[in-house]
C-alpha cells in the first residue's frame, strides 16, 4: 500500500474507535482498508502494509489529509528509507503550555533541549544527533525559516506557534531534499493549521513558576459559502525565567485565509512575533555555579560610587513577520502541483551596558578631562539587525501505478543590514543615531530536485533523489571581513525499501548533503564548505499492539564545521573546519499498548562521534590527539513516556530524559566535561465535555523536573594562550561557562472550547 502520509494518532494502537473516527471525519477519501493497515499507516512509526486484494485498496492509492498537500513534496513516508518521527498537534497538546517548540521536541529519539532561562521560555536550543541547530533544516509550510545568514533557528521570534501547529516530521541525517540550507543532522518540517469545515472559539490560558503566564485566542469561521475559511490566534507570553532577569515578554500572531474547491486548495497567511528578553547567554564559571546558580552577569557594571549595578535595559526587543502565499492544484487524477511565494521582514536590537570601551571602537576623538588624556568611556549601544527574506518555492507531483514522482525547487533572496548606535556615553561624543559600524550582505539560495518511488512489486520499493544547490553570499562585516563566495552542490540519495510482510519494513539509503558556512564561521578565517555522506539502515515492525522503529547510521563528514565550544561577542557558538570526522549510531523507539489503559513508548540513542587525527596547538607545540569526541556530542540519550488512561478523558504521562556525558570542546579535556543529567516530568490532562454555551474545558498540568535535579544542559569551553605570567614560554589556559536549568517546577492551565 503506497501512502503519501503517515499521520500520528496519539495511542492508536489501542484506540480503533478513535482511527475510525478518523477516517469518518474524511469520508471524501472513502478509505477501504483493513483493520490493521489503519494501525500500521496511521501511527507513522513502521512500514508495515497490510496485503491488499482490490477491496482492500485505498481508493487512488492515496490517503490525503487536505493540507497536507503543502508539504508532501518534503516530508516521507514509511515507503521512504529515511528515519523520521512524527508529532502532531494531539500529541503537543497536553504539553504545551507556553513553552517553545524546542522543549515540546524534547522526548524524540536523539534529540537534546536547552533553555538559556533555564525553564523553556525565551532562547531556546535543539541538537539533533550531536548537530546544532544551525545544522538542522527548518521549514514552515515547506518555506525555508533558518535565519539565512546565521543559519540558527530562533523559536522565540515566533512564541507559542505550537499551537498554530498542525504536526511536524523530524527527518534525522541528511533525509529527502528539501527547500534551505542541507541537512547536516536533522531537518524538520512544520505544518501550520489545518483547514477547518466547522466553526470554533478558544480561548487558552496556562500559569506556572518563575511568574510564566500564557494567554491566547483561537478562532475560526468554518467553511464559508463551501469554499472559505478564514481563521487566526493571538498570543502573549510572560515569563521571569529561572535564571537572575533572564525576563521573557513574548507576543505573537497568527492569521490564515483559505480557499478550496475539488481541485484547489489556496492558502494566504500572516505570523509574527515581537520578543523584548533580558540577556541570559552569558553563562557562568564553575564556581558561581556551585554558590550562585541563578547569577547572570548580563549588565553588570560598577556605578560613580563603586557599587555593583545591573542596567535594566539589556535586552533583545526584534519583531518578525511572515507573509505566505500557498496554492495546490489537482490537475487531473495524477498530477498535481504546488507553488508558494513568501516574505520575511525582520528588525531589531540588542542593547548593552559597556564599561571601559576604547574610543576608537566608536570612532571617537580623543578628550581632555581635568588635564588628563581619555580615550575609554561607558556607552550604552545598539546593536541593529535589519532584513528581508523573500521568495517562492515549487513542486509537482506525478503519481501512476507504481511511480511516485516530484520535482521541484526554490529561490529565495536575504538582504541583511547590519549596524551599531551609540546611545550614550559617558565620555566622547556622538550624534543621536550616529552609526559606528555599517554593514550589509546578501545571500542567494537556488536549488532544483527531482525524487522518485518505484515500486518493483508488493515487497520492493526504490528510492532517487538528486537535487543542485547554489548558494551566492556577499557581506562586509568587521567580523567576517570582505566576502564574495559562490557554492554549486550536487546531493544524490538512493535507497531501497522491502516490506518482508504486513509486520516487518526494511530499508537501506545512502545520501549526500554539502554545506556552506554561516556568517560566523568567517570570523575564523577561510572556512570551507562542508560535505557528509550518509547511511542509513532501518527496520520497522508494526503490530496492532506493538510498534518499534530501529535503525543504524554512519554519517562520514568532509571539512565537518563543528562547534568549537566557544561563543563570539554575542553569544553566538564558533565552528571550525576539522577535516575528517564521523558519526556512528544505533536509535530505536518504540509504542508498546500494555492494555486498554497503559502506553510506553521508549527510545535510545547510542552513538560515537569522533574527530579523526584532530591537531590542537598546546603550550605552543602543535600536537596530534588522535581521534577526539566531537564537542556537544553525547553517546547515550534516553528517552520514555509512559501514559495511562484510567477513565475516558483522562491521560496522566511521566516523560523521562536522559543525556550522557558531553565534551563541550574537541580535545577531549576534562575540564570541558558536561556531566550526564536526567529530568522526568509529570503531565496530566483531563477533558470535560460540556453541555452548554462551551463545547468543553480541558485542564492541563506539567510539572517539570519532577526530582528536582541541579541540570546543566548547555555551556562553552575556551582556550587561551597565556604568555604573560612566565616570560618566554606560552601555557594554554583553559576555561568553560554552564547554562543551568531550573529544578522542580510548575505549568497548569485551561482551555476553553466554544
Amino acid at each position: 500500500m503506497k501512502l503519501l502520509y503517515s499521520i500520528s494518532i496519539p495511542k492508536a494502537a489501542r484506540q480503533l474507535s478513535g482511527a475510525k473516527r478518523l477516517v469518518k471525519n474524511h469520508k471524501s477519501h472513502r478509505v477501504k482498508t483493513k483493520v490493521f493497515a489503519l494501525f500500521a499507516t496511521f501511527l507513522g512509526v513502521a512500514g508495515a502494509k497490510s496485503q491488499e486484494t482490490p477491496s482492500d485498496s485505498l481508493e487512488g492509492k492515496k490517503v490525503e489529509v487536505l493540507d497536507e498537500v503543502f508539504v508532501s513534496a518534503i516530508r516521507v513516508t514509511n515507503e521512504t528509507p529515511v528515519t523520521y518521527s512524527n508529532l502532531t498537534k494531539e500529541e503537543i497538546k497536553p504539553r504545551n503550555l507556553g513553552q517553545d517548540i524546542p522543549i515540546l521536541m524534547n522526548f524524540l529519539p536523539s534529540v537534546v533541549t536547552t533553555s538559556d532561562a533555564g525553564a523553556g521560555v525565551g532562547y531556546t536550543g535543539i541538537r539533533v544527533r550531536g548537530s546544532d541547530a544551525t545544522r538542522v533544516n527548518v521549514t514552515i509550510n515547506g518555506i525555508p525559516y533558518n535565519d539565512a545568514e546565521s543559519q540558527g533557528t530562533f523559536w522565540v521570534n515566533m512564541p507559542d506557534f505550537a499551537s498554530s501547529t498542525e504536526s511536524l516530521q523530524l527527518q534525522r541525517g541528511v533525509g529527502t531534499s528539501t527547500n534551505g540550507a542541507g541537512a547536516f543532522g536533522a531537518s524538520l518540517n512544520l505544518l501550520t493549521d489545518g483547514f477547518s469545515e466547522e466553526a470554533y472559539g478558544q480561548i487558552s490560558s496556562s500559569i506556572g513558576s518563575f511568574n510564566t503566564l500564557r494567554n491566547n485566542l483561537k478562532f475560526s469561521t468554518g467553511m464559508l459559502n463551501e469554499h472559505v475559511e478564514i481563521s487566526g490566534r493571538l498570543s502573549r507570553i510572560t515569563s521571569d525565567g529561572y535564571i537572575d532577569r533572564a525576563s521573557s515578554e513574548l507576543e505573537s500572531y497568527f492569521l490564515q485565509g483559505a480557499y478550496k474547491d475539488d481541485n484547489t486548495l489556496i492558502k494566504a497567511l500572516l505570523f509574527g512575533g515581537h520578543e523584548i528578553t533580558y540577556q541570559s547567554w552569558f553563562g557562568i564559571d564553575d564556581a558561581t555555579l556551585e554558590s550562585d546558580r541563578t547569577f547572570n552577569p548580563a549588565g553588570i557594571y560598577t556605578d560613580e560610587n563603586g557599587n555593583t549595578q545591573f542596567y535594566d535595559k539589556e535586552e533583545d526587543n526584534y519583531k518578525q513577520d511572515h507573509a505566505q502565499l500557498l496554492w495546490n492544484e489537482q490537475l487531473n487524477e495524477n498530477w498535481s502541483t504546488n507553488i508558494a511565494l513568501h516574505y520575511t521582514r525582520g528588525r531589531g536590537y540588542f542593547e548593552q551596558y559597556r564599561e571601559d570601551d576604547d574610543f576608537a571602537t566608536y570612532r571617537f576623538a580623543p578628550i581632555t578631562v581635568d588635564g588628563e588624556a581619555v580615550n575609554t568611556t561607558d556607552v550604552i549601544r545598539r546593536r541593529w539587525l535589519d532584513n528581508d527574506f523573500y521568495g517562492t518555492v515549487f513542486s509537482a507531483n506525478y503519481r501512476k501505478d507504481q511511480l511516485n514522482l516530484i520535482v521541484g525547487g526554490g529561490y529565495n533572496k536575504y538582504e541583511g543590514d547590519h549596524f551599531g548606535e551609540v546611545i550614550w556615553s559617558r565620555f566622547g561624543s556622538t550624534n543621536i543615531r550616529e552609526r559606528y559600524y555599517d554593514d550589509t550582505s546578501v545571500k542567494t539560495d537556488f536549488n532544483l530536485y527531482t525524487k522518485a518511488n518505484y515500486s518493483l512489486n508488493a515487497q520492493w520499493s526504490l528510492f532517487g533523489d538528486v537535487q543542485y544547490r547554489a548558494v551566492g553570499y556577499q557581506a562586509n562585516g568587521v567580523e567576517t571581513g570582505l566576502v564574495d563566495d559562490t557554492f554549486d552542490f550536487f546531493n544524490p540519495k538512493a535507497g531501497i525499501t522491502y516490506d518482508m510482510n504486513q509486520n516487518n519494513n526494511f530499508y537501506l539509503s545512502f545520501a549526500v548533503a554539502n554545506r556552506e558556512p554561516n556568517r560566523n564561521d568567517y570570523e575564523n578565517g577561510n572556512p570551507e564548505p562542508e560535505r557528509l555522506n550518509d547511511w542509513e539502515l532501518g527496520w520497522r515492525y508494526v503490530t496492532p499492539t506493538v510498534q518499534v522503529s530501529t535503525n543504524m547510521y554512519f554519517m562520514n563528514y568532509e571539512n565537518q564545521l563543528v562547534l568549537t565550544g566557544e561563543l563570539n561577542d554575542v553569544g553566538a557558538p564558533l565552528r571550525e573546519n576539522v577535516g575528517d570526522s564521523y558519526r556512528l549510531g544505533l536509535e530505536v523507539d518504540a509504542n508498546v499498548a500494555l492494555g486498554d489503559t497503559f502506553n510506553w513508548s521508549p527510545n535510545v540513542a547510542l552513538s560515537t562521534n569522533k574527530n579523526r587525527d584532530f591537531v590542537f596547538e598546546r603550550d605552543g607545540v602543535l600536537q596530534n590527539l588522535g581521534d577526539t569526541n566531537i564537542a556537544f556530542s553525547p553517546n547515550l540519550v534516553l528517552g520514555n513516556s509512559f501514559s495511562y488512561s484510567p477513565v475516558e478523558h483522562v491521560q496522566i504521562t511521566a516523560l523521562t530524559k536522559y543525556v550522557g556525558k558531553q565534551y563541550m570542546g574537541n580535545i577531549d579535556s576534562e575540564g570541558s566535561v558536561l556531566d550526564a543529567y536526567s529530568q522526568t516530568d509529570l503531565n496530566f490532562q483531563y477533558t470535560w465535555e460540556v453541555d452548554s454555551f462551551f463545547k468543553s474545558i480541558t485542564f492541563s498540568g506539567l510539572v517539570n523536573n519532577i526530582f528536582d535535579e541541579l541540570n546543566v544542559t548547555n555551556g562553552y569551553f575556551f582556550t587561551f594562550d597565556d604568555d604573560f605570567s612566565n616570560p618566554g614560554t606560552i601555557t594554554t589556559v583553559e576555561g568553560a561557562g554552564y547554562y543551568p536549568q531550573a529544578g522542580i517546577n510548575f505549568l497548569v492551565g485551561a482551555t476553553i472550547n466554544f
